[in-house]
């Protein structure tokens, strides 16, 4: 392989595509890795959207995975490498008050046309109604797994956040509902990733204080299988759409490979990822769903 594609992907990318039997299909794809900044393309894109999904650390060091939201124009893209976010995270957000001079992973979506954004940088700057990211990559996904929503503009009622070590009958309830979740890692030699996960309801399951999920197949580049290759903090974050509200977990993960297609390997990869569980918060409200429509190739869950 080439030293310019070792400058693409770090070891545990490397390592994770190696295991997989992609190594070959990752290097055609490897200028996504490549730093980049926004394209006036994706500017015109993040100015009209209200919601931003960000992987950061908590003033404690901890991973978490928070949505921050704002009405269309919130996110301002100042410069090709430069993103200036115009919202806060609110008090009871387990990354309210989020310090900068760190990593952030990121990630703005419209579920309704299944179109997404990947931002990766470093906050440079932090007030509580306003972030600055120096951008390092940026880079659109494709809409395999999202399932199309429209949202309501209003709000369900603040209720106080609750922070705990294990996952209740609730949270367990609402997780193996969910066919969509959020998934933020940190390579702390390269950088946070804040990935979308979907498909049916179930395809994420709960065991005892442990979440676990299939790896379905896409890109190859393995950013957050990577970053948990070479470090095991994740976060998750889940929302109940119907209800308004969102989960947040924080823990260590691991990716278990086997035989392709063995019971809960959906996406027959031979790959699955366990979290265990340390922290989780819930209760922060969102906006509900008024609309929903699943993605048409959802792989079917294998009991």
């Amino acid at each position: 392989m080439s030293p310019a594609i070792h400058q693409a992907f770090h070891a545990g990318e490397l390592a994770v595509q190696r295991e997989a039997g992609v190594e070959q299909q990752a290097a055609r794809l490897s200028r996504m890795a490549e730093p980049a900044g926004i394209s006036a393309g994706m500017a015109g894109f993040l100015a009209e959207r209200t919601v931003l999904v960000v992987t950061g650390r908590d003033a404690g060091g901890r991973l978490w995975t928070s949505p921050i939201v704002g009405p269309p124009g919130f996110l301002e893209t100042t410069s090709e490498t430069t993103l200036a976010v115009r919202g806060a995270l609110p008090e009871g957000d387990p990354l309210h008050g989020l310090p900068a001079g760190q990593l952030l992973g990121m990630t703005s979506i419209e579920f309704a046309t299944r179109r997404r954004v990947r931002i990766n940088g470093s906050l440079v700057a932090a007030a509580d109604d306003r972030l600055i990211v120096a951008v390092e990559q940026a880079y659109g996904n494709c809409p395999q797994y999202i399932q199309q929503r429209v949202l309501s503009e209003e709000v369900a009622p603040t209720t106080a956040a609750r922070e705990r070590p294990e996952l209740s009958p609730g949270d367990t309830e609402l997780i193996r509902a969910a066919d969509t979740f959020f998934l933020g890692t940190i390579n702390p030699e390269h950088g946070a990733d804040a990935s979308h996960r979907g498909g049916a309801p179930g395809f994420v399951r709960v065991e005892g204080n442990a979440v676990w999920w299939p790896d379905y197949p896409g890109n190859n580049l393995f950013n957050s299988l990577g970053n948990i290759a070479a470090n095991p903090e994740a976060a998750l974050l889940f929302f109940d759409f119907a209800a308004g509200r969102i989960l947040q977990v924080s823990g260590t993960a691991a990716i278990e490979w086997g035989e392709a297609g063995r019971s809960g390997d959906d996406g027959y990869t031979g790959r699955i990822v366990r979290l265990a569980v340390q922290r989780v918060v819930s209760g922060r409200p969102v906006a509900r769903q008024v609309a929903h429509r699943p993605y048409p190739r959802n792989p079917q869950l294998i009991p």
